[in-house]
């Protein structure tokens, strides 16, 4: 047998799920297959001893696969790892050819040696003796450090074969994406929503996402930029559906005729009305939104309250207690900053009141809502939903 590359997959919270764990475990493995479609090659997975090992044919792109698998929301951690013979000559032969890709550019090592099959010939002891040995031969500037190394190089005597693995690196956490039912999340070019969507889809939602557009006050680039942020959390999440909303004609009916300094929160009960008439219709069970308390006139307690008071299924905020600092280091994390940042707004500046109400009353805003008629504005702006697959 020839020594093949292979990764592993270790996860964290799923070992806490208990008799629902396999279900778990499925949904991991249907997950990582799913995201080896983006890499080129045919590869294979399966489980042993609480480890899912990927494992690639000739010509498989492991590069790809490994960066991939980083972001599948489950896995704890990755390492790239080598199959071979259990046999200690040949043990030590594929770490002479791969010390470097398992130790890294680490000062300090230490080995560790474990034996399902006990039948092999040398104790754990004896096979930590040999291999770090031979790695200090290849390597003479490292040195041996039981107690704090860099990186610890484990040697795994299993039935079938013996498996090497080194450097590993920190995976997505979280729970299998499709362990928790759909959400909607409100899908804008700004810099929140791509975060509170990576965060919902961690805890194991399913997203399918609604754009919000005001044509000819927005641009085609805006709604690209959008489906470039949905792109990016496909990564994480899987198969968006993304739904292109046009709320032109309730922008212009609310600027007609109501007052100006709630304007924001009016649209804002637009959308939610909107968002939960798709949402019900294709399977999810609550909203997702990227506000944050205070960022904005629209994202203080009361106009939060106010936009709720328009809403029937659960909204949920989860970067509601993040400061925009918070928020920025996520996005640069997850890769949609750069996007978000791209200068194609998703809102109209013209449509923007110059002193928004930030302590908004309810029955205030329910007198001005009424001055619309807001069912025919919902059932006309659905009509208009596009819907882009991506992924």
């Amino acid at each position: 047998m020839t020594a093949n590359e292979v990764i592993l997959l270790k996860y964290g919270e799923i070992v806490l799920k208990g008799l629902n764990k396999n279900r778990f475990n499925q949904l991991l493995e249907k997950n990582v297959r799913r995201t080896l479609r983006k890499a080129e090659g045919e590869f294979h997975t399966e489980y042993a001893q609480s480890i899912l090992f990927v494992r690639g044919e000739e010509g498989s792109d492991m590069d790809a696969a490994f960066a991939l698998l980083k972001k599948v929301f489950g896995v704890v951690t990755v390492c790239r790892g080598v199959e071979c013979e259990k046999d200690m000559e040949t043990i030590l032969s594929v770490l002479r050819e791969h010390a470097r890709e398992l130790l890294g550019n680490a000062r300090t090592f230490k080995c560790d040696a474990r034996r399902s099959d006990k039948r092999f010939p040398l104790k754990s002891p004896e096979i930590c003796t040999a291999c770090g040995a031979e790695l200090l031969e290849v390597c003479p500037d490292l040195r041996v450090d039981v107690h704090h190394p860099d990186v610890v190089v484990t040697i795994e005597i299993r039935d079938q074969v013996a498996v090497l693995h080194g450097i590993q690196e920190k995976g997505a956490g979280g729970i299998p994406v499709g362990s928790e039912d759909r959400a909607m999340l409100l899908l804008s070019g700004g810099i929140d929503s791509p975060v509170a969507g990576h965060m919902t889809a961690k805890r194991g939602a399913e997203l399918d996402a609604v754009y919000f557009e005001t044509p000819p006050y927005t641009s085609e680039a805006a709604r690209e930029k959008v489906l470039s942020l949905a792109r990016k959390l496909t990564d994480y999440a899987g198969t968006i559906r993304v739904h292109c909303v046009s709320l032109t004609e309730v922008q212009e009916e609310l600027a007609k005729v109501c007052d100006e300094r709630l304007f924001t929160i009016l649209l804002r009960r637009f959308m939610v009305r909107c968002a939960e008439k798709i949402a019900r219709k294709f399977g999810a069970v609550a909203l997702v939104t990227g506000e944050s308390i205070g960022q904005v006139a629209s994202q203080t307690m009361l106009s939060i309250a106010s936009t709720d008071d328009a809403a029937q299924m659960p909204i949920l905020r989860p970067c509601i207690g993040l400061d925009k600092e918070e928020i920025v280091v996520r996005a640069r994390q997850i890769g949609t900053f750069d996007i978000s940042t791209l200068p194609y707004e998703d809102c109209c500046a013209m449509f923007t009141p110059r002193h928004p109400n930030t302590r908004p009353d309810v029955e205030a805003v329910r007198a001005e809502e009424a001055k619309v008629d807001v069912e025919g504005l919902v059932a006309r702006a659905i009509e208009t939903d596009r819907i882009v697959r991506v992924w």
